[in-house]
């Protein structure tokens, strides 16, 4: 299968070495001229995954989306959510046509407070079973040392999602299929805005100990959530599995994680702009927060936890008095 990747950092480069070990025909929108040649003639990329090589006889580097859009069969958006929808309005021509969508987006439109299927199915012409989420518990810096990992699949076409996650199968990642799209989605959102909790948290000295309440109430909030925005339990999920706990977990503890690397500059009072400049990577739970804030006060799930990272984050609540409050309610 000829498959695009719009996406030029961790995640992207991840992907990329993963279809490309698979052999696929893989054309690669990056984001300048400077860094395409780079990689065309050393093939890595130099500021993410450096030590990734790249075999050029099945990848193709273009800085043009709309290249990608007119040679590939699928094209996985592997941006940040605040810039995924440049990749997709421009572009809804040759979408229409059938071209598959693989959404590696790990959080909301923050322009629309919305997932990006949710954006898809307002634009005429597109066909939401040609939309697949891919989803963790998986850290770009495992994939480049080919750790094992898990990827989800989530998709409403049972034979399009497979034929999707089958492109991903390696001797390092193993595949998981899954039907709930807006519930791993919501997840994924989610585990960010915990994991900028645990890393607050760390910042502010709670030890190890207090680090295991809180992420174990940040999965009840989690289930409460999902439960309350798709307004009932389906029989076909587990909240236990890999795609909701276990994608929180790592995103919490996980020292690659950029959410809680964000969270732990917060605990140790930077400021919100200040700890922006310093990581010059997105976090993805920062934008969130505000996404899940607003949503939830239509689904009103009890997250106290969720709600205290927003206060501290966007309020501008001190971390210590917003943690005595979070501390008050755990169980």
């Amino acid at each position: 299968m000829n498959i695009g990747v719009i996406g030029s950092g961790s995640w992207g480069s991840a992907l990329v070495k993963i279809l490309t070990d698979n052999a696929h025909q893989v054309i690669w929108c990056v984001r300048s001229e400077k860094l395409a040649e780079h990689i065309r003639t050393r093939h890595h990329n130099p500021k993410y995954l450096s030590s990734v090589y790249f075999d050029n006889k099945v990848l193709s580097i273009t800085t043009d989306p709309e290249a990608v859009y007119a040679q590939a069969e699928a094209v996985v958006i592997a941006v940040p959510s605040a810039y995924a929808e440049d990749y997709i309005e421009p572009y809804l021509q040759q979408i229409a046509k059938g071209v598959k969508i693989v959404s590696a987006v790990k959080g909301m439109l923050p322009s629309k407070n919305m997932l990006l299927n949710e954006r898809l199915s307002m634009l005429q012409g597109f066909d939401l079973n040609n939309y697949v989420t891919i989803m963790g518990p998986c850290h770009a810096e495992e994939v480049a040392a080919e750790k094992l990992s898990y990827l989800t699949f989530a998709g409403i076409n049972a034979q399009v999602t497979a034929t999707i996650a089958a492109c991903f199968k390696t001797s390092y990642i193993n595949t998981v299929l899954s039907e709930d799209v807006t519930g791993v989605q919501y997840a994924a959102v989610l585990k960010n805005i915990y994991a900028m909790g645990a890393g607050i948290a760390h910042g502010l000295g709670y030890g190890d100990n207090f680090q295991s309440v809180l992420v174990a109430n940040a999965a009840g909030e989690m289930s409460r959530f999902l439960s309350a925005i798709s307004g009932e339990i389906s029989s076909c999920v587990n909240y236990s599995s890999s795609v909701y706990l276990g994608d929180l977990l790592v995103t919490c503890y996980s020292l690659f994680s950029r959410n809680r690397s964000f969270g732990n500059m917060i605990g140790k009072g930077y400021s919100v702009e200040a700890t922006k400049l310093a990581m010059q990577m997105v976090a993805e739970g920062y934008p969130a927060s505000k996404c899940i804030a607003q949503l939830n006060g239509k689904a009103r799930a009890d997250m106290p936890i969720a709600a205290g990272i927003y206060n501290i984050l966007w309020e501008a609540e001190n971390p210590g008095m917003a943690f005595e409050k979070i501390e008050a309610v755990l169980v």
